[in-house]
């Protein structure tokens, strides 16, 4: 199998897991549609890869936002092979502080972000006949650790989720897979939004220790979703679980 000319849509490709991810499918010849909030470093990721990426400012909390850019790919290429639901936060604090402004962002984008980017593709991949669609868990959505339930919560939400879409969906060839990263060192840190944990966190998320035992890179998790793309489509992969070596949970 190839990716080769396959139509896949990326939300947070701006940096991190969806910026790596573009780059490899794109350097295998797949037309990659990209949309994150920050019209800058789109802007400049599509300019590095060139004639296979088209970019969209995209807000995955907007239904409208994400709906458009799904068109965006169907109306330029007549078709959507591929959605990668990649766009998350991870806030982190302990339930007593009753940060519900913070909940609230969590499942605006961790959890509505999925559904949003699900529910804009699948009337084109339901006439297809054919799609896959990927989501960015976590470890987090596997095991549960103090400090961390409410964005534990979400990625265990987005299991059943894209378990419950494998099970509605595989008459119309519709596959789903989610790929749950422990740490990997990107941009994700600056959402955790409490300094304390923050800094207990550094040292996995900091880029110098990227690809150690400790830390996952970027290209690794991409490296999983070009696993899950370049099957044959009666074969689904529904789950990659990837941690770095060293990582105890």
């Amino acid at each position: 199998m190839t990716v080769e000319n396959k139509v896949v849509v990326i939300t947070g490709a701006s940096s991190g897991i969806g910026e790596a991810t573009a780059k490899l499918l794109a350097s295998r010849g797949a037309k990659v549609v990209l949309g994150a909030r920050r019209a800058d470093r789109l802007a400049t990721l599509t300019a590095t890869i060139g004639a296979n990426a088209i970019y969209q400012v995209t807000d995955v909390a907007n239904f409208q936002d994400v709906k458009q850019l799904v068109n965006l790919a169907y109306e330029k290429y007549g078709k959507v092979d591929v959605l990668y639901n990649n766009a998350g936060v991870m806030p982190q604090g302990f339930l007593r502080e009753g940060n519900l402004e913070s909940y609230q962002r969590m499942l605006d984008i961790n959890i509505m972000g999925v559904l949003h980017g699900i529910t804009a593709v699948l009337p084109i991949m339901e006439q297809q006949k054919d799609g896959l669609i990927i989501t960015t868990d976590s470890v987090a959505g596997h095991v549960v650790y103090p400090g961390s339930a409410v964005y534990n919560g979400t990625k265990y939400a987005v299991r059943a989720i894209m378990e419950g879409l494998r099970q509605e969906e595989r008459d119309f060839g519709i596959r789903s897979t989610i790929i749950s990263p422990g740490a990997v060192a990107t941009e994700l840190i600056q959402s955790v939004d409490n300094r304390v944990i923050e800094e207990a966190l550094q040292d996995l998320y900091d880029p110098k220790n990227s690809g150690s035992m400790n830390s996952l890179a970027a290209d690794d998790i991409a490296n999983a979703v070009l696993y899950a793309i370049d099957q044959p489509k009666h074969v689904a992969i529904s789950e990659v679980l990837i941690r770095p070596t060293s990582q105890i949970v």
